[in-house]
């Protein structure tokens, strides 16, 4: 006992700046079990969290904004705007947005774990490989932007919104490349907790972002175009906000200049990349083809407009339970690469407990305000009266959405990215896909009926596989592999160098 107090001090800071020697793991399991309560014990596992949920929830709904208010300027240019806009953001650059942002998220898993085993000099090196691979994915993905609208007409939307959603992902195409660097930015300085860097780099671009939307769309009058073109350049604000910091002495222990060793080990990264993106594209799409879907409903413009509206509110809300799954992923990827199994454990009940808190008070919050939020879009009637009829349906998709994210973050801190892939193609397409069509289209139940099944036929089932398969988890095995995998990785490089 006459370590505790020498302990208590050690716990202040994050757990991931430890020196983990054997002894030390001892203490902090015992720690965890015996020697501190539990409220307190969930209160330092908050402290550790909110280091990385708060400015990550901050990043992620500024930069997001941006794509609310290119929405919201182009509903205010008239519906056949906001609907091809829409399309445009929501469709073919959210199909675009899910898989790159998954296939960044390997560098959770690999720098997360890294990080936790002191293997510093790795993570720049994993940054390098990420923008190579996630560049070349950008090249292979030009087409979808080319025959956007031939695409879009093919999958049934009407042929003025697919024409304008055509010529609107044509300028969208500098936001495709920039995903390429932002996304790798980001995991990069999160699994060092220097989220704070990324969040007042995505305030300084929000506010660029209001200022040359405001310019160009209303005082210039340039139109869609326009919103458009200030998507552009705020989002490679970021990136080169990003870019400077880390390389301009911000990150001095991980980043040490660019290497040739980046070329090294590409195929393996890139499976590990194309299982991540894989995982987080499958879902992130579904609700895109919710919109197709609705898109071939009679009255398709109002419909597809009113289920625009609620996925743009729900992909804001949606930032915040990211931001979680970001916290956990990081969280579980650095307590399972310091060898502390229990830790990876508790890290996950606390997260996924915070979140559906929050989660429950948004569900209060839309039930509450179902005839007010879609103001910030549009003030035509009839879509503000199909918002509103559509707002139950939103309330659930925003609870299931504060569980669902962080389980995936345990994933992907865990690194079972391909296993969770699978769980998802079976949910979302074979049970989820299928059930939206039956009720919208057999049953007539329009697009209530698609989005009723397809979030209690595949996102409510997927939740509980999840929960079932980290309630079983074997928590020290994982750390166990963490452990194997962090020096097959150091023992990779010493031969390489």
């Amino acid at each position: 006992m006459s370590n505790r107090g020498e302990l208590q001090e050690n716990l202040k800071a994050p757990l991931l700046e430890y020196s983990f020697s054997d002894l030390q793991k001892e203490q902090v399991q015992f720690y965890n079990d015996e020697e501190i309560p539990l409220h307190q014990r969930v209160w330092i596992e908050t402290k550790k969290l909110w280091r990385i949920v708060g400015p990550a929830i901050f990043s992620r709904i500024a930069s997001y904004s941006m794509f609310v208010i290119t929405q919201a300027f182009a509903g205010h240019l008239g519906d056949l705007e906001l609907a091809g806009v829409s399309i445009a953001t929501t469709v073919i650059l959210g199909f675009d947005f899910g898989l790159l942002l998954g296939m960044a998220s390997a560098l959770e898993t690999l720098c997360g774990q890294a990080y936790g085993a002191k293997k510093y000099h790795m993570l720049g090196v994993y940054l390098q490989r990420s923008w190579i691979v996630l560049f070349l994915c950008c090249v292979v993905l030009l087409p979808l932007f080319f025959f956007a609208t031939p695409i879009l007409k093919l999958l049934g939307q009407p042929a003025d919104v697919a024409e304008l959603s055509g010529k609107v992902v044509m300028w969208f195409i500098p936001v495709h490349f920039s995903f390429a660097f932002q996304f790798p930015l980001q995991r990069f300085l999160q699994s060092q907790l220097k989220n704070s860097v990324t969040a007042w780099v995505n305030l300084a671009a929000l506010v660029v972002h209001l200022l040359i939307s405001w310019l160009i769309v209303y005082r210039l009058q340039l139109g869609w175009a326009g919103t458009a073109l200030t998507l552009d350049f705020s989002w490679w604000v970021i990136v080169f906000g990003l870019f400077l910091y880390t390389v301009c002495g911000g990150c001095s222990l991980t980043w040490t200049g660019f290497s040739v060793e980046a070329f090294s080990g590409l195929w393996d990264f890139l499976k590990l990349s194309a299982s991540s993106g894989v995982m987080l594209c499958l879902e992130n799409w579904y609700y895109r083809i919710l919109v197709v879907m609705t898109g071939n409903l009679e009255n398709a413009k109002i419909a597809v407009d009113a289920l625009s509206v609620c996925m743009s509110i729900n992909g804001w809300e949606l930032m915040i339970p990211l931001a979680f799954f970001a916290g956990t992923g990081v969280r579980v990827a650095n307590e399972l690469g310091a060898g502390n199994g229990k830790g990876a454990k508790f890290a996950t009940i606390v997260s996924v407990s915070e979140s559906v808190a929050i989660g429950l008070v948004f569900w209060v919050l839309i039930m509450l305000f179902h005839n007010e939020f879609a103001l910030i879009y549009t003030t035509s009637e009839a879509v503000l009266g199909a918002v509103s009829k559509l707002s139950i349906l939103l309330a659930f998709t925003v609870l299931l959405n504060s569980v669902q994210p962080i389980l995936s973050g345990v994933a992907v801190g865990s690194g079972w990215q391909s296993y969770v892939a699978y769980i998802n193609l079976g949910c979302y397409y074979l049970i989820g896909v299928p059930l939206g069509v039956l009720m919208g289209w057999v049953f007539h139940q329009g697009v209530m009926g698609i989005w009723a099944g397809m979030i209690f036929g595949g996102t409510a089932v997927q939740t509980v596989i999840l929960a079932i398969i980290t309630m079983r988890c074997d928590w020290e095995k994982e750390a166990a592999k963490a452990t194997m995998h962090v020096r097959k990785w150091s023992e990779s490089r010493n031969n390489v160098s």
